[in-house]
């Protein structure tokens, strides 16, 4: 473990951004406070309209404590700012852990166009997977699933956390940067700006049959840079690089060429979320090592090239491309303990250090944006290969750690940039849809060959390997933030 005095090295703290809460609220904005705020007195900017929504309980819980519990829940939503039906649409029941597709499908006949499905879960582990699986890929259900111990126990604060948690799966937007709301972010607000983050996960270590699964999420919407819509894939097993961030095929009716691909994708839906094609593009990428950065800038840099072409011929927006590594033995320690950290004894969030521990003439750092709870902090290490958009060290470090306090699931600054976060999770999501089921979608395999993109469903040229594809998400969830 390489452990770095400050005194050592160029140190700046940023401070924390002020965050926009809506007019309505007693707090209409907020400066967090070593990395942490809460919601008293304020309301969410945009709260989602729920309007159709139940409960399904498939736990040893006691119906009248479940119907309880849903409506502490409503009254919560509604009092930071969601506008929630306090009536279910239908009955909120309970229902047999051994027959959990069967009571998913029967709620989805009872009301079709479900907004929201509260899901109790089992008592028993290992059943989160199967109810995801069949809600985002089968029926089209945006869930929230709970545990039953925590329902048991449900206090104001576990009541909030879970109404972040909808009100991002309904459409709505928890809180906003201030300074993106007045314009004022450098090289971000001055032009409409999109931002991605990429993932891939890979199956345990001798698990030859499961693919591995890449992710890519975008901002969906500018100047606030809040909600990110998520596409998956499914490639090669211990491929690191994105397959499927551009792809073509041939229309087998005209013979005509057919572009498609994740990033295309993500781009379209840009456009129709905003009425702006991005005049940038920033690009967090997770999980790539050192020894990989160039295959990876090359192969992914030509995709993103390509996918802006297939839109428009002229069409090149300036790409500043940034890896983002968490899994490093790097660690910052004040020489004073003090004024110089946080009550746990770390540093404090804002720190970031870009000379002598850092590469000689490449651009990078290492900032720590969050405080830390147990153990020694960990800074993460961002490193920029590729920035057509000249950011300065200052600006590209100030953005994001501004972008880390804007996570929906919580009101604390996060260790990595959302946009690679949320990749992360709509990955690991992902990773449940893959069990093959007799007789689904899901247990068909690729061999090779021509394949089927599950990020857009066109078809796409894959390198060899056999894996099973992935099912696909339904529109209506994948538009939402389905995966937080």
């Amino acid at each position: 473990m390489l452990r770095i005095k400050w005194s050592m090295c160029r140190l700046a703290c940023y401070l924390p951004p002020w965050l926009k809460y809506h007019e309505s609220g007693k707090d209409k904005a907020c400066a967090p406070s070593v990395g942490q705020w809460n919601m008293i007195g304020k309301k969410m900017i945009n709260g989602g309209n729920v309007q159709r929504w139940t409960c399904l309980n498939f736990s040893r819980l006691h119906i009248d404590g479940v119907k309880r519990f849903c409506g502490d829940l409503v009254k919560m939503c509604n009092a930071i700012g969601m506008v929630f039906n306090p009536m279910p649409v239908v009955e909120i029941l309970s229902a047999s852990a051994n027959n959990i597709e069967g009571a998913l499908k029967d709620a989805h006949q009872s009301a079709r166009d479900l907004q929201l499905l509260i899901v109790i879960l089992p008592d028993v582990t290992g059943h989160y997977g199967k109810v995801k699986k069949v809600c985002e890929t089968d029926l089209g259900i945006v869930s929230q699933c709970l545990k039953p111990d925590k329902v048991e126990r449900a206090n104001k604060q576990y009541f909030e956390n879970v109404a972040l948690k909808v009100n991002v799966k309904v459409g709505g937007r928890n809180t906003a940067l201030q300074q993106a709301l007045t314009r004022q972010i450098p090289l971000v607000t001055d032009q409409p700006t999109i931002f991605f983050g990429a993932d891939v996960t890979h199956p345990a270590a001798g698990d030859d049959s499961s693919p591995s699964i890449a992710a890519v999420v975008a901002s969906m919407d500018w100047p606030e840079i809040t909600k990110y819509k998520a596409v998956v894939s499914a490639q090669p097993p211990r491929q690191e690089i994105i397959q499927d961030l551009y792809c073509t095929g041939i229309d087998p009716e005209k013979g005509t060429p057919v572009h498609s691909g994740m990033m295309r994708e993500l781009l379209v839906s840009f456009f129709q979320k905003t009425k702006h094609k991005p005049s940038r593009i920033i690009f967090y990428r997770d999980g790539v090592s050192e020894g990989q950065f160039a295959q990876v800038l090359m192969y992914e840099m030509d995709a993103i090239r390509k996918a802006c072409a297939s839109l428009q011929e002229d069409y090149q927006p300036p790409v500043t491309f940034v890896v983002v590594q968490k899994r490093h033995h790097t660690r910052l320690f004040p020489e004073v303990h003090g004024k110089e950290t946080d009550k746990s004894g770390n540093i404090l969030p804002g720190t970031v250090v870009d000379t002598n521990i850092c590469h000689p003439t490449e651009f990078d750092f290492y900032l720590c944006s969050h405080a830390g709870i147990q153990g020694t902090s960990r800074p993460t290490h961002y490193h920029v290969l590729f920035d057509e958009n000249r950011f300065t060290a200052d600006g590209l470090q100030l953005l994001t750690n501004n972008l880390c306090y804007t996570y929906a699931r919580c009101t604390r600054s996060v260790s990595v940039v959302p946009p690679a976060y949320y990749a992360h999770l709509a990955a690991f999501r992902a990773r449940y849809y893959d069990e093959p089921s007799e007789g689904s979608d899901s247990a068909s395999i690729v061999s090779g060959g021509t394949r089927e993109s599950a990020a857009t469903g066109a078809g796409a040229a894959g390198p060899p390997g056999t894996y099973r594809r992935l099912p696909r998400i339904r529109d209506n969830v994948k538009d939402v933030m389905f995966y937080c």
